[in-house]
């Protein structure tokens, strides 16, 4: 077996994450393009810009184009249970830019916290009030000091892959789901 880089391990390990998820499906709303969210995204990641493009060309060739995406920060922390907390701003093309907060909990082989920036591609989406919904998933970490990586959550078709770089110290596979809301909360379920 040969050596990979920390990247390629990454992308392996997000490629088997997503490997349930449904594909894109063909009439879906305005979409946006792999070089416009990679744009984006490098403007809000800054230094790990390409760790970021290749998460973002894995999932665009696994799911297709995402008809919307959100750009914001969370903290999260576990032992054994956890709880993630963020928020951000969503992106359409037709339906304008919103706000939206997330919390969540987790159970699973798990400990440690980190505080991260975010960025969700969309999947599906029929309009933008079904993204106040749970997206359930599982999801690995290992940071040490700092680390990036990316999952697949879901619900009633609609695919959001979260894509994360951040500072911390986290260990663990763990069972997880994210609720999306318009109003901030600390109530994670």
């Amino acid at each position: 077996m040969t050596n990979m880089s920390r990247r390629e391990l990454l992308t392996l390990a997000a490629t088997s994450a997503v490997a349930l998820a449904t594909p894109a499906s063909a009439d879906a709303p305005a979409q946006f393009a792999p070089e416009e969210v990679i744009d984006d995204g490098q403007r809000f990641f800054g230094t790990v810009s390409r760790g970021l493009a290749q998460g973002v060309q894995e999932a665009c060739r696994r799911w297709g184009l995402p008809n919307a995406y959100i750009l914001g920060q969370e903290a999260s922390g576990a032992f054994v249970g956890g709880l993630r907390y963020g928020e951000g701003k969503m992106f359409t093309r037709n339906a304008g830019n919103q706000r939206v907060y997330w919390q969540g909990p987790s159970i699973g082989f798990d400990a440690g916290a980190d505080g991260d920036r975010t960025m969700m591609l969309v999947y599906n989406l029929p309009d933008t009030g079904a993204i106040f919904d749970r997206f359930g998933g599982l999801d690995g970490s290992a940071y040490f000091v700092g680390g990036l990586g990316f999952t697949a959550l879901g619900a009633k078709g609609v695919v959001v892959v979260p894509i994360r770089t951040g500072l911390g110290w986290r260990l663990g596979v763990n069972l997880n789901y994210l609720k999306f809301t318009q109003r901030a909360t600390w109530n994670p379920f």
